[in-house]
C-alpha cells in the first residue's frame, strides 16, 4: 500500500492527529474541548458533531482575543487607578501582549483543524 502524505499547515496543533490518520477526528474534538469553558463539553451536539465544536471553539477564541486587547488597550489609563505600581503595570502589560498574540496563534490552529474537519464532513 502506497504512503500517501498530507500537508500540514504550520499552524496545525500538536495535540492533534494528522488527517486521515486514525482517530485524528478524536483527539481534534478532545483538543478542541479544551479551548471552551467546561460546561459546553457535555452537551451533546457538541459531542457528536465536532464541526460544530470547532465552530463554537473559533468564536470562543474571538472573544478570547477581544477581552485580551481591551485589557491591554485600557492597562495604562486604569491600573494606576488601583494602586499597582509601575512594574506590575508594565509587567501586566506584557503578559497582556503576549496573551494576544498566544491567542491568534491558537485561532488559526482551530481555523486549520475546523477546515480539515469541515472538508471530512463536505466527503462523506
Amino acid at each position: 500500500m502506497p504512503l500517501t502524505s498530507t500537508r500540514i499547515s504550520p499552524d496545525w496543533p500538536c495535540q492533534v492527529k494528522s488527517p486521515g490518520s486514525f482517530d485524528w477526528e478524536r483527539s481534534a474534538a478532545k483538543w478542541l474541548r479544551e479551548l471552551i469553558p467546561a460546561r459546553y463539553a457535555s452537551y451533546p451536539a457538541l459531542i457528536r458533531h465536532p464541526v460544530l465544536l470547532a465552530r463554537h471553539a473559533q468564536i470562543q477564541v474571538q472573544q478570547e482575543i477581544r477581552v485580551a486587547r481591551t485589557a491591554l488597550q485600557t492597562a495604562r489609563a486604569e491600573l494606576p487607578v488601583l494602586g499597582l505600581p509601575e512594574s506590575v503595570i508594565e509587567h501586566t502589560i506584557k503578559m497582556y501582549a503576549a496573551e494576544v498574540m498566544q491567542l491568534q496563534h491558537i485561532a488559526r490552529s482551530v481555523r486549520a483543524v475546523s477546515e480539515a474537519l469541515a472538508g471530512r464532513c463536505a466527503g462523506r
